[in-house]
């Protein structure tokens, strides 16, 4: 039985509209039973694959040269309630992920092997072995990032012929470009779907409440069973990990997103040593500012983030940020006004809270940063030392 999570969302920046959406994480087919698993007219894969140094590759060649790269994610979970009898019944899902180099490391979404907080008990991860065979070995899970998404598996480099996937820098990923997605839609092992890039920047919101800053936005279709899957531009670099899709009707209507690869690396380094993600963390609440919000809290500035409240002892507090300290309504809501409004951190503008956010998570803890502030229409400088993001946040 299919099941999909989903979540009412607005993304950022308009991209929805006025239309109600429902942003699905596209992991998973749950099954009561496990299933084998053969791939139907699989294509063979040459040894040897390098990315695309001229104008770039067609989706057939891109296919050729990774899918043996490209795995399907099977997690067991050790219980998912009881049977009609009474008895305890575990649950299957399937997701999609990517080898990343030579020692058995594999890229996958958080939501593949983790839910409601429970780490599946097994993952078993099938190899496309080209001409309609896969191979299927055990992996371990390293490690989980549930505020970015992202997981680490490993495998035993020994037992497998492994083809890693060369990985880009979605930080100069344009509008428009052709990408392609692989992986393992509604249970069709090992698919292709091609399409272009259709915006980046997008603040991506985990049912958790996390926001996943830089998001990239794609038409190239995603469904269900693509989480953890590559989405790779046509040098045949891969620049993200497909992770949801916005839809109204639980299936692919050509807007999907994926965490970028820079945001996925950060993560992999610190998962493979099976420690947890260390973020920078501030300490404070923002609201963006509009030009409603800045009429309803008297503000001169027409952009930047407004501090509603500062986390006490927080990094923000020992640098002298001030929080809201009345409340009035904007659009019906109450909103804290009266704080500080972040308008630059080390010199680059900051025009909205989601810039903020992004800025913030490519920072690490110990970071010193100097943050410009308006506060009563003045404008002044102060430095924060960035400390790691409680556990609880």
């Amino acid at each position: 039985m299919l099941k999909m999570r989903g979540f009412l969302v607005g993304l950022g920046g308009g991209a929805v509209g006025a239309a109600l959406v429902v942003l699905v994480l596209v992991l998973v087919f749950n099954f009561g039973e496990t299933t084998e698993t053969v791939v139907q007219g699989a294509a063979e894969t040459p040894a040897v694959y390098a990315p695309a140094t001229d104008a770039g590759q067609t989706p057939e060649q891109i296919y050729q040269g990774l899918s043996a790269g490209v795995v399907m994610v099977q997690s067991d979970f050790a219980s998912s309630g009881t049977d009609l009898f009474g008895q305890p019944q575990g649950s299957q899902a399937l997701g999609t992920g990517f080898v990343v180099d030579n020692d058995g490391y594999i890229l996958t979404n958080a939501h593949v092997v983790q839910d409601n907080g429970q780490k599946a008990s097994s993952v078993t991860i099938v190899f496309n072995k080209g001409g309609g065979k896969t191979q299927q070995v055990k992996g371990e899970i390293m490690g989980v990032d549930t505020v970015s998404d992202v997981a680490v598996i490993k495998v035993d480099p020994s037992g497998v012929d492994l083809k890693p996937l060369p990985l880009g820098d979605s930080s100069a990923v344009q509008v428009g470009e052709p990408v392609v997605a692989i992986g393992n839609p509604l249970g069709y092992n090992f698919s292709i779907t091609s399409g272009i890039v259709s915006a980046i920047g997008r603040n991506l919101r985990e049912p958790n409440g996390q926001a996943i800053p830089n998001g990239i936005q794609t038409d190239a279709a995603i469904n269900p069973g693509n989480s953890g899957g590559p989405l790779i531009d046509n040098a045949g670099r891969v620049i993200g990990i497909n992770t949801m899709i916005a839809s109204q009707s639980g299936g692919n209507q050509g807007l999907g997103f994926a965490v970028p690869i820079n945001t996925a690396i950060r993560s992999l380094e610190q998962l493979k040593k099976g420690g947890t993600v260390q973020y920078a963390w501030l300490g404070v609440s923002l609201k963006t500012v509009t030009p409603e919000v800045a009429k309803a809290a008297s503000l001169t500035t027409q952009s930047g983030a407004l501090v509603t409240s500062v986390t006490p002892d927080s990094p923000a507090a020992k640098a002298g940020i001030k929080g809201g300290g009345k409340t009035v309504a904007v659009g019906g809501q109450p909103l804290a006004v009266g704080g500080d409004v972040i308008t630059a951190v080390d010199g680059q503008a900051i025009a909205s809270a989601d810039e903020l956010v992004a800025f913030f998570s490519t920072k690490n803890p110990g970071d010193t940063v100097t943050i410009t502030i308006e506060r009563n229409g003045k404008t002044q400088d102060v430095t924060a030392t960035l400390a790691a993001r409680p556990a609880d946040l």
